[in-house]
C-alpha cells in the first residue's frame, strides 16, 4: 500500500496517540509547532511541506477549548499550505453531549456550533469513536464516520463469547442501542436495562432492573464515564439485585469532578477504558482495576482506509 503522500500530525492533546498510529502506519509524525504566544494565544506553524499531501490531524477535544482551538489552526494553516485533503481524526468528541435544546431551554445546540467552526476552515472528511449521538453526523458538511469502539472492547472480552453466565447492561434508556449491539455481537448474552426514574422535585432517585442479572457476570456498556455517579449507581443496585461481577466499559473515560471518589465508592469489579483520552494520573489514584484498551490499530487500519478510498464499514465484521 502506498502511503507516500500521508502524512500524520497531532496536537498537545494525543501525542502518545498519535505516535502508535503513526508506528503501525510505518511513517513519521509531521513536524508542527503547537504551543502558546507570551499572551497564551495559540501558535500554529508547519516545519515541513505539505504542498499536495493527505494529511491527518489526530487529536481529541477533551478539555475541549484550547484543544478545539488548536485543531481549528492546525487545520487553516494546512489549508493555506496547499495540502490536497485534511482529514480530522477525533478519538474523543467534546460538546457532543450538547446536540439538542431539551424542553425548548434557552440554551445553544453546542455541537452544531462545533460542526460548523470546523466546516468553516475547509476540513475535509472526520473520523471519530463512539460519538455520543449518532445524528451529529449531520451537522457537518463534510462526511463524518463514526468508528465503533465496541471493537476494541470485544477482542479484549473474546473469552466470553458464547456465555450463558453474561449480561450486557445499559445504565439508562437512552443506551439501550449501544447495549443491544454489543450483546448481539457476544453470542449468547442477555440484555439487561437500568431504569432510572425521579419521582417529583427534590424527591428520592429510583433505579429499577428490566432483565434478569442474578448470578450473572454484568457488563455496563457507556460511551463515556464523566463523573461516574450514574455508573456507580448502576453497579451498586446491580449487586444488589444479585450479580457476580460488575464490568464497567466506557469507550471515553473522561473522569472528571468527583468521579476518582465515586469510583473507589463503587461495587464496580473493574473498569475498562480506552485511550482515546489521557488520563494516567487519575487512573493511577483509582483503586478498583482498571484496563486501558489501545485504538491505535483501528484509528491507524481507518486511516488507511480513508486515503486509499476502502470501505469504513467493513471494518465492522457485525455492523452494529
Amino acid at each position: 500500500m502506498q502511503l507516500n503522500d500521508l502524512m500524520v500530525f497531532s496536537g498537545n492533546a494525543s501525542p502518545g496517540l498519535t505516535n502508535s498510529v503513526a508506528n503501525i502506519l510505518g511513517v513519521p509524525v509531521g513536524k508542527i509547532l503547537v504551543d502558546r504566544f507570551s499572551d497564551f494565544e495559540t501558535r500554529v506553524e508547519l516545519l515541513e511541506n505539505i504542498r499536495g499531501k493527505s494529511v491527518f490531524i489526530i487529536q481529541s477535544t477533551v478539555a475541549p477549548n484550547d484543544n478545539l482551538i488548536e485543531v481549528l489552526f492546525m487545520a487553516d494553516a494546512m489549508r493555506r499550505a496547499s495540502a490536497a485533503k485534511i482529514t480530522l481524526i477525533v478519538p474523543y468528541f467534546g460538546y457532543a453531549r450538547q446536540d439538542r435544546r431539551v424542553r425548548s431551554s434557552r440554551v445553544p445546540i453546542s455541537a452544531r456550533v462545533i460542526a460548523d467552526m470546523m466546516s468553516s476552515v475547509r476540513i475535509d472528511h472526520i473520523a471519530t469513536v463512539d460519538l455520543h449521538a449518532e445524528q451529529i453526523q449531520g451537522f457537518f458538511s463534510m462526511p463524518v464516520d463514526n468508528l465503533y469502539g465496541s471493537t476494541v472492547f470485544l477482542q479484549h472480552f473474546g473469552n466470553m463469547e458464547n456465555s450463558e453466565d453474561c449480561v450486557v447492561v445499559s445504565p439508562d434508556i437512552g443506551g439501550v442501542a449501544r447495549a443491544r449491539a454489543v450483546a448481539k455481537r457476544l453470542k449468547g448474552a442477555d440484555l439487561a436495562i437500568v431504569d432510572k426514574r425521579r419521582y417529583g422535585r427534590n424527591r428520592v432517585e429510583v433505579m429499577n432492573i428490566i432483565g434478569d442479572v442474578d448470578g450473572k457476570d454484568c457488563i455496563l456498556i457507556d460511551d463515556i464515564v464523566d463523573t461516574a455517579g450514574t455508573l456507580s449507581k448502576a453497579a451498586k443496585v446491580l449487586k444488589d439485585k444479585g450479580a457476580k461481577r460488575v464490568i464497567a466499559y466506557c469507550t471515553h473515560g473522561i473522569l472528571s469532578g468527583d468521579a476518582v471518589d465515586n469510583l473507589n465508592a463503587s461495587p464496580i469489579d473493574e473498569l475498562i477504558i480506552t485511550n482515546s483520552i489521557p488520563n494516567e494520573e487519575k487512573i493511577q489514584s483509582i483503586t478498583i482495576k482498571v484496563n486501558t484498551l489501545d485504538l491505535s490499530p483501528l484509528l491507524a487500519e481507518a486511516i488507511r482506509r480513508i486515503h486509499t478510498s476502502q470501505s469504513i464499514s467493513s471494518i465492522f465484521s457485525d455492523k452494529e
